[in-house]
Formats: C-alpha cells, sequence, structure tokens
C-alpha cells in the first residue's frame, strides 16, 4: 500500500499544481489524472483526502508554512509550494502517517519534481513544522529505550 500512497502523492501535486497554476475546478482536476494509466496504482481514498483537504484548507495550511519560510509564499514555485501544502496537510490531519514518513515524502517528491536543491528547502520547512504539530510523537520517537 505504501507504493500506492506514493503514487497518490504524486497525482495529488499534479493536481494541486494545476489549481495553484490555472485554478481549475477540482473536480476537473480529479477526472484528467484519473485519465491517466498509471492512476489505478494510486491509493485513490488517499488521493482524494490528501487532493480535496489540500484546496479546502489551503488558506489555514499557508497560514502554518509562511512564518517557517525566508521568503514570502508567493515568491515559492509552485510545485515547491504544493509539495508544503501536501505535507503540512500530512502532518496537520493524517494522524496515521508517521512525521517522518510526511517529510521523507515531501523531500522525494521534490527530488522528482522540484529545482535542484528544492528537497533541502523542503526537508527544513516540513521539519520545522514537524518539530511544532508533531511534538509529543517526535520526544517520544527520540526519548531512549529501556532495556528488557
Amino acid at each position: 500500500m505504501a507504493g500506492s500512497r506514493k503514487i497518490a502523492r504524486e497525482f495529488t501535486l499534479q493536481g494541486v499544481y494545476a489549481w495553484l497554476v490555472g485554478g481549475a475546478d477540482v473536480t476537473l482536476i480529479i477526472a484528467n489524472l484519473k485519465d491517466d494509466e498509471q492512476f489505478k496504482r494510486a491509493d485513490e481514498t488517499f488521493f482524494r483526502t490528501l487532493i480535496h483537504g489540500v484546496i479546502k484548507e489551503e488558506d489555514m495550511l499557508s497560514s502554518r508554512i509562511s512564518p517557517l519560510l525566508d521568503r514570502p509564499l508567493a515568491a515559492l514555485s509552485p510545485i515547491e509550494r504544493g509539495i508544503l501544502l501536501i505535507g503540512a496537510y500530512e502532518l496537520l490531519h493524517c494522524p496515521d502517517v508517521p512525521w517522518r514518513v510526511a517529510i521523507n515524502e515531501g523531500v522525494e517528491l521534490a527530488k522528482k519534481f522540484g529545482g535542484t536543491d528544492g528537497h533541502k528547502y523542503i526537508n527544513g520547512v516540513l521539519d520545522k513544522l514537524a518539530q511544532d504539530v508533531r511534538a509529543v510523537e517526535i520526544a517520544h520517537a527520540r526519548k531512549p529505550r529501556a532495556e528488557s
């Protein structure tokens, strides 16, 4: 299922990109993406959760991301902005996705679709957000394990 979620994230990024750049209707975007032969390999439920969630929550997600940036959100490429929105959505609304996975998947998307060193930027921003919104999970993960 992990592979199908990775594919779902890639399709979500394509959809969020189309929405950010062209402002197309999400129903039309989804219909176009579903026409892709590779879509059947995606976790469609996860894809729908992400794309609808990111677009619906874009203002709130942007307000959570903006203070962590070294430039205005509008100065980011639509790819980087889309990846950050998806990663932020997962960190905030998908507790079943471990924080490290959410960050790593954002980094992988940036390596595949983003600029040369965009993945480093994505990693830094999502890591800062995770420190805030997943602090308990992170603290628990970093606690030394007791000897049995």
